[in-house]
């Protein structure tokens, strides 16, 4: 008889491993949709700030910094405050999950660094949101906090050696992303990302409405905030160099006016709103 016949703890063990297993996958999956809810919020209240900044109504910084401030003022904004810290700490889980070849290996080595860079990013922006909910407001810097930093980093850098190269180099990728972000939108390459069979055709063209509107808008923010940084290294003046705020604020000083800064933050909300699409239908 052959000497690996009966294992009589072989299938107890591959169900137990299967189960963890699917734990585990079920803990990402939720970490995911909590962490496209989050920056769904997050972008609402940015597109929500800059539209009150293009009527004049109000003088807040349209920023994440903004939208956590205005979250705080709220009733009950600390425990959203920390369901936002939940939410980029799951997306942080979720991209660092899909960075390492155990998990989806037919996935090609530059798409893991993508979501390792990504992972980074929110374990980045979760801890900022931990800082601000520690301190209630305490831990941005008062107003202009985003665009001062942007110029010390800049200025910072400007400071090193080929400083002015690097700075511009930075420049460049950052308008590469933002015309990248904007030509895939305008492609709907998102919905390769998206149960589409789970939505009903007014739903899908609703949410692929939002997805092209809101990613172009997105877009079209990051290259114009990688243009501000190429022209600081090409003036060697860290001032030129702008945060989320002051880039949106710049759409107000062109030739078409506040409408400019309208239209870009109603295509952030509509970003927002993806977001929150997302959470529910993105495969994860």
């Amino acid at each position: 008889m052959s000497s690996h016949t009966h294992r009589p703890g072989a299938p107890g063990r591959a169900s137990r491993a299967t189960a963890r297993r699917s734990a585990q996958n079920e803990t990402l999956t939720a970490a995911g949709r909590a962490g496209f809810g989050a920056r769904g919020l997050v972008y609402v209240l940015i597109g929500l700030l800059a539209i009150r900044i293009a009527m004049g109504s109000g003088g807040g910084e349209a920023d994440r910094q903004g939208a956590l401030r205005e979250i705080a003022a709220r009733p009950f904004g600390n425990v959203l405050l920390w369901a936002l810290v939940a939410g980029f700490g799951g997306m942080a889980l979720w991209r660092a999950s899909r960075a390492v070849p155990v998990r989806g290996p037919h996935r090609k080595t530059g798409s893991r660094l993508l979501d390792g860079g990504r992972a980074l990013f929110y374990a980045f922006v979760c801890w900022g949101t931990a800082a601000f909910a520690a301190g209630r407001g305490g831990g941005g810097g008062g107003a202009g906090g985003g665009d001062a930093k942007s110029r010390d980093w800049t200025a910072s850098a400007l400071n090193l050696s080929y400083g002015r190269v690097l700075v511009a180099v930075a420049g460049c990728v950052v308008i590469g992303i933002g015309l990248t972000l904007a030509v895939r939108a305008a492609l709907r390459r998102f919905l390769r990302q998206l149960d589409t069979g789970a939505m009903s055709p007014r739903t899908r063209e609703i949410v692929t409405g939002l997805g092209v509107g809101g990613g172009v808008a997105r877009g079209i923010v990051f290259a114009a905030a990688g243009l501000f940084v190429l022209v600081a290294a090409v003036r060697f003046d860290p001032s030129r160099a702008k945060g989320v705020d002051a880039t949106l604020r710049s759409f107000a000083h062109t030739p078409a006016g506040p409408w400019l800064l309208v239209a870009v933050a109603t295509g952030l909300i509509l970003f927002g709103a993806f977001s929150f699409a997302s959470a529910r239908w993105r495969r994860l």
